[in-house]
């Protein structure tokens, strides 16, 4: 183990990412630090991107499965595969910056075993930020801090948030092992959340690196769609079902169910109630397998409930394009009055 110069694996999942797949490896072949390997992971891309980018990149290893695995069954192949030290998770439809690598390393030295993102830009629009570190909430929403603002950070300091950002994720191979990589029940969507929310379950904290970037173009992620918000709910709730315990579960039961009342009216107005339906009908389907698995993070488990309750933060803030045609404010509102409840509720008790 070459400890001043480590391996490094780059894991790029790619489907029909087309010309941004390469503009990504691309950018990564510009890295001040040469100790790389580069992998690419197919989920059978129609456009053939795949095959142009290893023809042009003949230094990238590439991996084609044979069926679409989603975003954690690709990542996870590509893990397993992979030979570095330090294993970063990134998205095709991204642009890096040099010292990527070089910063994260320095900042892992700081402050040992954790989950890193960089800060995140809008490729279409660089001052934008699209992310410095995502938030979970106590009723399983995950969102992006900043999102939408001006790029207007100065500091280098490296903050703990909520979660690391699956668009850019680095970390140690031992922790992406010691975590299981990622849940491939989720397919896409909140992975990252589980992720991020079990590595506190056992004391590993994730944190955001505002001394490196990256430049993410939003148009090739699947946009908002009844099949969207399906597995954004789908995911949400196996979290809440997964992550807490029984007691947990029933200290907090009516403001959950006020949640639920509150989210069934969003889908609603959004004319995506069978995405709602359907997410439930699969959770239901799968209610064995979800009991199983919230037994096994239970028992893994070193903090407690209620102690990382305390940092998750009231308020949830959503993507204008999502909350146009619905009374956001209204809702924004009840979920952070709910929030405060549960855990007025949960410090009670």
């Amino acid at each position: 183990m070459e400890t001043n110069n480590p391996l490094v694996s780059i894991i790029v999942l790619n489907y029909n990412a087309g010309k941004l797949l390469h503009n990504c490896i691309e950018s990564l072949q510009k890295l001040d630090y040469n100790n790389v390997e580069i992998i690419v992971v197919d989920n059978i891309s129609t456009d053939n991107s795949q095959n142009e980018c290893k023809e042009k990149f003949p230094n990238i290893k590439l991996i084609q499965n044979n069926k679409n695995v989603g975003y954690c069954g690709g990542n996870n192949i590509g893990m397993k595969q992979a030979k570095g030290e330090f294993i970063i998770i990134l998205n095709p439809d991204t642009i890096v910056e040099s010292n990527l690598i070089s910063q994260f390393l320095t900042v892992y030295k700081e402050n040992g075993d954790g989950l890193y993102q960089p800060k995140i830009l809008s490729l279409d629009n660089k001052e934008i930020l699209q992310s410095t570190g995502n938030m979970i909430h106590i009723f399983g929403f995950g969102f992006a801090r900043d999102k939408g603002k001006l790029d207007k950070i100065k500091s280098n300091e490296n903050i703990t948030i909520g979660y690391a950002s699956g668009t850019c994720l680095f970390s140690s191979r031992i922790i992406f092992e010691k975590l299981g990589f990622f849940d491939e029940f989720l397919f896409l969507y909140h992975d990252d959340l589980d992720l991020g929310w079990r590595a506190k379950q056992i004391g590993i904290k994730s944190y955001f690196v505002p001394s490196t970037a990256i430049f993410h173009a939003e148009s090739y992620s699947l946009k908002w769609s009844k099949k969207k918000f399906y597995w954004l709910e789908r995911n949400r709730r196996y979290c809440l079902k997964t992550h807490y315990s029984k007691e947990t579960l029933k200290k907090i039961k009516w403001s959950l169910w006020y949640t639920e009342i509150l989210v069934w009216l969003f889908y609603i107005s959004k004319g995506y109630i069978s995405a709602k339906i359907q997410a439930e009908s699969d959770l239901r389907k799968n209610h064995k397998f979800i009991i199983k698995k919230q037994i096994e993070i239970e028992n893994q488990k070193k903090i407690s409930d209620l102690e990382l309750i305390k940092e998750f933060p009231d308020r949830i803030e959503v993507p204008k394009d999502v909350s146009e045609g619905f009374p956001s404010k209204v809702f924004l509102n009840m979920i952070e009055f709910l929030s405060k409840k549960a855990k007025k509720q949960l410090i009670k008790d």
